[in-house]
C-alpha cells in the first residue's frame, strides 16, 4: 500500500506542480495578484488534503462500514459444513494469491452476491450474501470467491480509493483555480471593494466554481468507473487463473440467470460497486461500474482459448 500510495500521490503533486506553473503564469499575464484573488499554494494544498482525505477516510473505515451497512456476520467458528467449506476454501486461496487470511462473513440477501473490501491485502474481508451461497454450487461458489480474492490480491480496494482521491483533488483544483481566472477578468475590479461589488464577486465565483465542479465531476465520474470496469474483468481473469475459467463462467451464467429486477436489489447503494455483480448498473453504460455479464463472459471465453 505504501509503495502504490507513494506513487498515486508523487503523480498527483507532479501534475498540480505542472498545472501551478501554468497558471501562475495565466495569472501574471492576466494582472491577476495571486494573493488577492485566491492564494494559488493554498488551493493546491486544500485541494490536496480535501481530495485524499475522504478517500482515505473511507478506505479505513470501509470493513467497519460495510459490516454495519450488510449486517455481516463474520465466521469467527465454523457452525456447519457449508461455513467449514467456505472458511478453507477462501484460506486456499488466499494462500494461492500470496496475500494474508482475511475476514470471512455472511450477510442475509435473496440475491447472489459477494464483495471484499479493507485498507490492506493482508487485513481484508470477503463476504458472500445466503442468496448465492445456497444458488450456485460449490464449483461456482469457489469462482467467486477467486474474482474477490483477485481483488483483494491486485489491492483494488486501494487503489480505487487513491484514484478517487487523485480525482477528487483535480475537481476540486481545478475548478477553483479557473473559477479565480474566470471571476477576476470578469469583474477585475470588485475584489478589493466592500458592500455590493464584493458581493457580486463572490457570487458569480461562487456559480463558476460550482459550474466547473459539475463538469469536472462527470468527467473524474467516468474516469473512475472505466477503472471500475477493467478490474472486474481482471478479477474474473485472476479467478480463471487461480480455479479455471469454466467455473468463472459458470458462475457468471448463473448470475445471470438471476439478476434481480432494479426495484428488488437489496444491496446498499454504497456497497454496490464493491459486488462481483451489481444489479443496479448505470443507464449509459458509461457509468456503469462493472461491464455487462454477457460482456465478462465473453472475454472469459477469449480467455480460456
Amino acid at each position: 500500500m505504501l509503495t502504490r500510495g507513494a506513487y498515486y500521490i508523487g503523480m498527483m503533486l507532479a501534475i498540480l506542480l505542472v498545472f501551478g506553473i501554468f497558471t501562475t503564469i495565466t495569472f501574471a499575464v492576466l494582472d491577476i495578484d495571486p494573493q488577492k484573488d485566491g492564494d494559488l499554494v493554498v488551493i493546491l494544498v486544500i485541494s490536496c488534503l480535501w481530495g485524499f482525505g475522504g478517500s482515505l477516510v473511507s478506505l479505513f473505515l470501509s470493513k467497519f462500514m460495510v459490516k454495519k451497512a450488510m449486517k455481516v456476520r463474520v465466521i469467527e467458528v465454523p457452525a456447519n459444513s457449508d461455513e467449514i467449506w467456505l472458511v478453507d476454501k477462501v484460506r486456499e486461496l488466499a494462500d494461492k494469491k500470496g496475500v494474508g487470511m482475511p475476514e470471512v462473513g455472511i450477510y442475509n440477501s435473496r440475491e447472489m452476491n459477494a464483495f471484499a473490501t479493507g485498507w490492506n491485502r493482508n487485513s481484508a474481508l470477503v463476504c458472500v450474501s445466503t442468496g448465492l451461497f445456497s444458488s450456485m454450487s460449490r464449483d461456482e461458489c469457489e469462482a467467486v470467491l477467486g474474482h474477490e480474492m483477485s481483488h483483494v490480491a491486485n489491492g483494488d480496494m486501494v487503489t480505487s480509493s487513491l484514484l478517487q482521491g487523485l480525482l477528487n483533488s483535480f475537481v476540486y483544483a481545478f475548478s477553483t483555480i479557473f473559477a479565480v481566472l474566470i471571476t477576476s477578468a470578469l469583474l477585475k475590479n470588485s475584489r478589493g471593494r466592500s458592500g455590493g461589488s464584493y458581493l457580486i464577486y463572490r457570487f458569480v465565483y461562487s456559480f463558476i466554481s460550482t459550474i466547473f465542479q459539475v463538469v469536472f465531476g462527470v468527467g473524474a465520474t467516468l474516469v473512475l468507473m472505466k477503472f471500475s470496469r477493467w478490474r472486474e474483468f481482471r478479477a474474473d481473469a485472476g479467478s480463471a487463473d487461480a480455479v479455471g475459467a469454466d467455473k468463472m463462467i459458470a458462475a457468471l451464467e448463473v448470475l445471470r440467470r438471476g439478476a434481480p429486477a432494479d426495484n428488488e436489489s437489496e444491496t446498499s447503494t454504497s456497497v454496490r460497486a464493491l459486488c462481483i455483480s451489481n444489479p443496479k448498473e448505470a443507464f449509459l453504460s458509461l457509468f456503469a461500474s462493472h461491464p455487462p455479464l454477457n460482456e465478462r463472459i465473453n472475454a472469459l471465453r477469449n480467455y480460456r482459448r
